[in-house]
């Protein structure tokens, strides 16, 4: 059992780790290991992740979640498979936790009264200035 936060928990069964290939170059070794760790977690299916945290999360995962509620994160950036299976499993725990958190409500305010006269303050120094660049008129 796994506590991401203190209410929500997940087991290591749910944890789908496969061992891949790794991408792009580093010769001999990269070619011959499995040491990228491509790790599997429905978050639909957990019973403790909530309908509202599973929409926040739906939201900061993007594409890496499918419509069925897989998260799908691959990790390569380490040479041993060891060290990118703990670096995935941290990024998932990281964006289970980022949605568990709940946005605070913006409060509206109105704009002080020295904050509307600076504003219009400024609008007629830049008026003022605009007048200035006007063409000289010369009668002859």
């Amino acid at each position: 059992m796994i506590q991401v936060t203190p209410n929500i928990t997940l087991y290591p069964h749910e944890l789908h780790i496969t061992a891949v290939r790794s991408s792009g170059p580093g010769g001999q070794h990269v070619n011959t290991t499995n040491s990228a760790v491509q790790l599997k977690f429905n978050a639909a299916y957990n019973a403790s992740i909530t309908p509202s945290v599973l929409e926040r999360l739906r939201k900061l995962a993007g594409r890496r979640m499918a419509d069925d509620g897989t998260i799908t994160l691959r990790a390569e950036v380490h040479k041993s498979q060891h060290m990118n299976r703990l670096d995935a499993e941290k990024r998932l725990f990281d964006l289970i936790t980022a949605a568990a958190k709940k946005p605070k409500r913006r409060v509206s305010t109105k704009p002080t009264r020295a904050s509307k006269e600076r504003r219009l303050q400024a609008k007629s120094h830049a008026s003022t200035l605009k007048k200035n660049r006007a063409k000289v008129r010369t009668d002859e």
